[in-house]
């Protein structure tokens, strides 16, 4: 296992681990602290699982459709989506900055009978080992890190060229702070207080910006989209308002 310690340089924000750290032995809780993500997870799911098989042409009607592809899931937590992908056929590294997370991923993926190389570790440190990978999952990440432009550097440098980087996070204005820090922290209650600071938020043509000046070709975004009746989410092509999503691809 690779320790974070070991990267020359680092975006991580301690007081942003601080906070995931406290919540580790939460995560699949479907009822707890990640609520919100457990709720947004079938979502999350379909974007990747869509994006990936368009990328590489893979069938997703198979059984194992993303068998040979390496994937490396960023920020994994507690393995939401590192266990989707695992199942799909990938050969997955989760990797967290978060050290408590990586037990709670590993005995949990253990149990469910797969085989997940989960790390204690950074993109940097990782960049800083020559890692590679076909596709990179950078899911509600960026938003807590130090220095967003120099993590999206080092995660494009851990994707081989042609590999695809999905990347979410929130946008920055009036009606994701009502809904993001507002609504799911204050009055909801699906995430302790001060899980967000509002203003690392990210605009998605500032997102855009930042992953072309880090040489990758963005190809796509869209909007998750909740409906606060059904509590539900949806893709959405028009509505990135709050939480949203994108694809995007290193040249070969």
């Amino acid at each position: 296992m690779q320790s974070a310690a070991n990267s020359k340089t680092t975006t991580v924000d301690p007081d942003e681990i601080a906070k995931f750290e406290a919540m580790a032995a939460d995560w699949w809780d479907p009822t707890g602290k990640f609520k919100p993500l457990h709720m947004l997870n079938p979502c999350r799911l379909d974007y990747i699982t869509q994006q990936i098989a368009a990328e590489f042409e893979r069938d997703l009607t198979n059984a194992h459709p993303f068998k040979g592809l390496r994937l490396l899931d960023i920020g994994c937590g507690g393995g939401l989506l590192s266990e989707p992908m695992a199942r799909l056929g990938a050969e997955v590294v989760g990797a967290d900055a978060a050290e408590r997370n990586i037990p709670v991923a590993s005995i949990h993926a253990e149990q469910s009978g797969l085989t997940i190389d989960y790390r204690h570790t950074t993109a940097e440190a990782l960049a800083d080992a020559g890692e590679q990978f076909d596709v990179v999952l950078n899911m509600e990440v960026v938003e807590h890190v130090a220095d967003p432009q120099a993590y999206l550097n080092a995660c494009q440098q851990l994707l081989k060229p042609g590999g695809l980087m999905v990347c979410s996070t929130l946008n920055r204005n009036p009606k994701s702070f009502v809904m993001g820090i507002i609504g799911a922290e204050y009055v909801m209650r699906w995430l302790p207080k001060g899980t967000h600071e509002w203003s690392k938020f990210i605009t998605p043509d500032e997102l855009f910006g930042m992953i072309e000046q880090a040489g990758l070709d963005p190809v796509d975004r869209k909007g998750f989209k909740f409906n606060p009746i059904g509590f539900t989410w949806s893709i959405s092509d028009t509505d990135l308002s709050v939480n949203y999503v994108t694809a995007s691809i290193k040249p070969k």
